[in-house]
């Protein structure tokens, strides 16, 4: 059942400072919620143990209550519910529907360069050709004891046997809702847990989205191909699959997405050179 109030989030990474993309999907989220008579909710998704950082998290709520931006409490870390995340996961583990992997990236890029010919997934990372899928149950059990380090994937083929399609999910805009075929197949035997956290944020993001009671979800269109997945592990996990708005991306002036890796230019940069919340919301086409 979906909630009567429309919740909706922003949920930004602190592996860096967040930047004028940011602001946009912060503001746009804001601004739907209050012309739906719904709230929106702040996560700060700091699964990453090695690039989130605390000051990262109090620079991203400094950004936004610079932009004039208020969220209901408590604000949910990702990091306080692994336990919840290693559930989950136990029960895809316990269906059969994941498997550990302990091949490193190396590795499986030398299986490339040796001439295989893999697919890519819609981000262009070559498919996993499955490798341990198939690996004896004995030498998988005692590769395991030995805490050999490995990710866990999901095993794509027995999902589907389990739950076969067709997939899609409802987008919504400001004239209507329409329906959009989901094919979770390209996405391969992709990654659910990593090395050193029992989630990985396809996995990780779904059940927070249930948890919270998230009716839609906004988030950019770089994550638009990533739902087609989610809405499988939704399904798989038995959680509800909210609406979902992908918004244009802000680009810079070689036509480059804005990002952190990239140093574009941060909100707090704009904020130290003058620049006003109102001329951030203006700019950006918010009054």
């Amino acid at each position: 059942m979906r909630s009567e109030t429309p919740i909706l989030r922003f949920a930004p990474s602190p592996n860096g400072r967040l930047h004028l993309g940011h602001a946009y999907s912060a503001l746009l989220n804001a601004d739907l919620a209050a012309r739906m008579g719904g709230v929106c909710r702040l996560r700060i998704e700091d699964i990453d143990p090695q690039r989130s950082k605390p000051e990262l998290i109090a620079a991203i709520v400094a950004d936004l209550a610079w932009l004039e931006l208020t969220y209901p409490e408590p604000v949910r870390r990702q990091s306080q519910h692994m336990g919840s995340y290693q559930t989950a996961l136990d029960r895809l583990v316990a269906r059969g529907l994941a498997y550990p992997c302990f091949c490193s990236r190396g590795q499986i890029r030398a299986r490339i360069a040796a001439g295989s010919e893999i697919p890519c997934d819609p981000d262009g990372v070559p498919l996993y050709p499955g490798t341990c899928r198939t690996l004896e149950v004995g030498l998988v059990a005692d590769r395991l004891a030995r805490g050999e380090p490995h990710t866990w994937r999901l095993d794509m083929a027995a999902a589907l046997r389990e739950m076969p399609g067709p997939y899609g999910y409802c987008a919504f805009a400001e004239d209507g809702t329409s329906q959009v075929a989901a094919e979770p197949a390209r996405w391969g035997d992709a990654v659910i847990a990593r090395r050193d956290v029992p989630t990985s944020y396809h996995l990780s993001v779904v059940h927070d989205d249930a948890e919270e009671g998230v009716t839609h979800v906004v988030r950019g269109r770089d994550l638009e191909a990533a739902t087609d997945l989610h809405v499988l592990l939704q399904r798989l996990l038995g959680l509800p699959v909210p609406y979902y708005r992908h918004h244009p991306l802000l680009l810079d002036s070689a036509g480059e997405k804005l990002a952190k890796s990239r140093g574009s230019q941060s909100l707090a940069d704009l904020r130290a050179s003058g620049v006003t919340p109102g001329a951030i919301r203006a700019r950006l086409g918010f009054s």
